[in-house]
């Protein structure tokens, strides 16, 4: 491994983060009377997190840092780890944001459901959201790796489309940590692997319209959770920011809708291309728990 995947975790962190004022805001004219996002922002009156503050994380980041605990205190991925600290996540008056899908795991759980069965159906790009902590501690094993990514996301995102998905920017990640750039190693990903998946189609739509402005694009192609647009919107934000992490970290949170689970796939791979620097500092210094991931990496390695 060439690149520094301590700072690929960092830049996925940071992703959600500078999404979390405008997540879920679908109207590109609100996001854009707020400003053009230069740093960490706290949540606007009436927006979906406004229990947070600037430098927090929405629930996707809230519940990769319950990830990145498991791997550190367990050593290695632990899937029945994983579900009880991502449950106690949800538990006892949390004000942790349950999405659909979230409800829907947990439900299944309390109703004796295995943790490997019973992930919701849910479509939603999210659940692939997650997996930078999973790159990094097992950046040795590429095939462990993808296995232990498409484990996780069907813990709560049981459906193929994004179990796939997890695994299509697993490699790509793993890829630019080598110094494969990220469509060389998006298209890579891709040869010989998920036989009649639409990530295929899905894949060369995104690549065709990378000179296009992402804004835009995402517009066209989805700002929604699901899958079927918001994987296209993500590799177009790859492609076109792939020199420029920060402008397309931007742009996605711009473009509104669920920008915060593009944006922690985004800067999970650019900033394993491009390595410490492709931020700006005060992006990474803004995190409130900054101090908290660092202290896991280490432990981790």
């Amino acid at each position: 491994m060439s690149g520094n995947s301590s700072y690929m975790v960092l830049g996925s962190f940071v992703g959600d983060s500078l999404a979390l004022g405008v997540h879920w805001i679908y109207d590109q004219e609100r996001i854009a009377a707020l400003g053009r996002l230069d740093g960490l922002k706290a949540p606007p009156p009436g927006s979906h997190h406004t229990a947070k503050q600037a430098g927090d994380f929405t629930h996707y980041g809230d519940q990769t840092l319950v990830l990145l605990a498991s791997l550190a205190e367990k050593g290695v991925f632990d899937p029945a780890d994983f579900s009880t600290r991502w449950r106690a996540l949800f538990s006892g008056g949390s004000t942790i944001y349950a999405d659909r899908a979230t409800k829907n795991t947990l439900s299944q759980l309390a109703a004796g459901w295995e943790p490997a069965d019973a992930g919701s159906a849910s479509d939603e790009l999210a659940g692939a959201s997650r997996i930078a902590p999973l790159v990094h501690s097992l950046r040795s094993d590429v095939e462990a790796m993808v296995q232990a990514c498409r484990a996780q996301t069907g813990l709560t995102h049981n459906n193929a489309k994004i179990m796939d998905s997890a695994e299509f920017f697993a490699r790509t990640a793993h890829a630019a940590l080598s110094g494969v750039a990220p469509t060389e190693g998006m298209a890579k990903a891709l040869e010989g692997r998920f036989p009649g998946s639409p990530l295929h189609g899905w894949f060369k739509d995104a690549q065709a319209a990378a000179g296009e402005d992402s804004v835009k694009a995402v517009a066209r192609f989805g700002q929604s959770c699901h899958v079927d647009g918001a994987f296209q919107s993500t590799v177009q934000l790859i492609s076109r920011g792939q020199d420029s992490p920060a402008e397309a970290l931007v742009d996605s949170a711009m473009a509104g809708g669920d920008s915060a689970a593009r944006n922690m796939l985004v800067g999970m791979v650019l900033c394993a291309w491009k390595g410490e620097g492709a931020l700006p500092q005060g992006w990474i210094d803004g995190m409130r728990k900054k101090g908290e991931i660092e202290a896991l990496l280490s432990r981790i390695g």
